[in-house]
């Protein structure tokens, strides 16, 4: 197992300097520029210059590499063009609370009453519970998270006035955008429960517990669940991704200042290091969690083992 870590941490490292360099690249290749061109018309050659040493911009694109390189491995994300006077770490740091609460608040919610609804399904199988809960199913999984958000703030709001419709003043400012991230989460895990649980309930060592006479909450809790969770593990590794590092859509809607709305505005300004830096967070956290999950595989099921290493 030890063995079978490192190498993946030596992929994660080979991975994130490949992501790195192909996105310092494209950062170069894209039009316009993170300043005002207004402004810097108005520059001597001189002032214009010196502006461009404090960003180290007056040098050659393969100089500008090496040292972006060499702030990486001292864990140095560069300076914001845009946020003056801000490293791009510690903009990241103030921005990952957000969406860390609503991502972490629609993960629990989307989990939970997820296999809920799938363990429903299966054990009611062609039932109206079935038809229901596949219904809700597909509808989370077809219509876009911002229609939800958007039915959210008009009804729950506006009509209501129970939540606020925007903007991030308190607690209560994260539950909207938790529950719309939570839908597509909790149609998509329902689904993959209840097929599972399916699968799992028509083995022969079901039917020999149930011939048993083993009580069928101990059938669900000890046999079937334990099984069929080996799928919707697979699933909530991205899912945690996209939901723990922000929401493109759902943060800009509602007005959450988290990562999410931070790579829009950075892309909008081109600013360049910022970018960059939210690419490589995203790719890091994206890879760590891929290894997190193949781990809990062992865990859920101990049957399994990872390929080529002895236990």
């Amino acid at each position: 197992m030890k063995k079978y870590v490192f190498i993946r941490l030596i992929n994660i490292v080979i991975t994130l300097f490949v992501i790195a360099t192909v996105t310092f690249f494209l950062m170069k290749q894209l039009p316009g520029s993170p300043f005002d061109e207004e402004k810097l018309a108005v520059l001597s050659d001189e002032q214009r210059a010196e502006f461009l040493a404090r960003y180290g911009l007056d040098k050659p694109v393969t100089t500008q590499y090496v040292l972006y390189l060499g702030n990486l491995l001292k864990g140095d994300l560069g300076t914001s063009f845009y946020f003056k006077g801000q490293d791009v770490t510690s903009i990241l740091v103030d921005r990952i609370g957000p969406s860390a609460l609503i991502g972490t608040q629609a993960i629990i919610l989307g989990l939970t009453i997820g296999i809920i609804l799938g363990i429903i399904a299966a054990f009611r199988h062609n039932t109206v519970w079935d038809y229901s809960t596949m219904f809700l199913a597909v509808l989370g999984v077809s219509v876009p998270n911002f229609v939800f958000a958007a039915l959210l703030q008009y009804y729950v709001g506006l009509k209501l006035g129970l939540l606020p419709v925007a903007f991030w003043e308190s607690y209560s400012s994260s539950i909207m955008p938790s529950i719309a991230l939570a839908l597509s989460v909790i149609a998509l895990i329902a689904r993959y429960t209840r097929n599972e649980m399916l699968e799992v309930l028509g083995q022969d060592y079901m039917l020999t517990a149930k011939a048993k006479g083993v009580k069928r909450l101990k059938i669900i809790y000890v046999h079937a669940i334990r099984n069929a969770l080996i799928p919707v593990v697979t699933v909530l590794g991205p899912i945690t991704v996209s939901l723990l590092t922000g929401s493109l859509v759902i943060e800009n809607i509602f007005g959450v200042p988290g990562i999410g709305s931070l790579f829009v505005d950075s892309i909008k300004v081109n600013d360049y290091t910022t970018i960059m830096g939210l690419t490589l967070f995203y790719s890091a956290f994206f890879i760590l969690t891929m290894l997190v999950i193949d781990l809990l595989y062992g865990m859920i099921d101990p049957r399994i083992r990872i390929s080529g290493v002895k236990e």
